[in-house]
């Protein structure tokens, strides 16, 4: 079975200002190089009804923290495309799903990968309702594992080694488990949307 690419150097990510405004297109590599161009992106938090957080390790191919685990589903919308055909786009080809989501809030951060680059992102954060039982088939170009963590587990992991998380997922995380904690309890109740 041939395993389909879906991320490429060339594609045209969406550079934008603080408050979201497009300012031209780049490239995906560069908007990575250096210390990175403001660009759009999404991350995607995927919880089942009973609480549990579905989280990925990115392939040992990805030019920036391969290896290392993180949210769902993120990455970027491309030139014409908005945060809603973006996700929906991502979310089948990494996972092979598909959800409904809800926006939460957009944040900006920067963060640089040893020598091969950065991100620079203006990103939207987006939960989302799976059922456990939902089948999932990752792109193994983008996802090396996966699995289903119970809130209370991923706080521990954190707590014994941070390091092996992105920096984006622990930025979010840490805003997930405080004031956003309401919203994530509101998205796990009742009978799973998805799967």
């Amino acid at each position: 079975m041939s395993v389909q690419q879906v991320s490429f150097d060339s594609e045209r990510l969406i550079l934008v200002a603080a408050d979201d405004s497009v300012t031209g297109f780049a490239s995906k590599r560069t908007a990575h190089l250096g210390s990175g161009l403001l660009h759009r992106a999404f991350s995607i938090f995927l919880f089942s009804p009973a609480g549990k957080v579905l989280l990925h390790r990115r392939s040992d191919g990805k030019p920036l923290w391969p290896g290392y685990w993180t949210n769902s589903c993120c990455s970027h919308p491309r030139e014409g495309e908005s945060y809603e055909q973006a996700t929906r786009r991502r979310l089948r080809e990494e996972l092979g799903l598909e959800a409904p989501l809800q926006p939460l809030y957009r944040f900006e951060y920067q963060a640089r990968y040893e020598d091969a680059g950065a991100e620079h992102e203006l990103c939207t954060v987006y939960i989302g309702r799976v059922a456990e039982s939902a089948s999932v088939s990752c792109n193994p170009l983008e996802i090396a594992a996966w699995g289903w963590f119970g809130i209370e587990e991923v706080d521990e992991i954190i707590a014994a080694d941070s390091s092996v998380f992105t920096p984006w997922f622990l930025l979010e995380w840490a805003r997930l488990r405080s004031d956003l904690a309401v919203a994530v309890a509101a998205c796990c109740r009742g009978p799973a949307l998805a799967g």
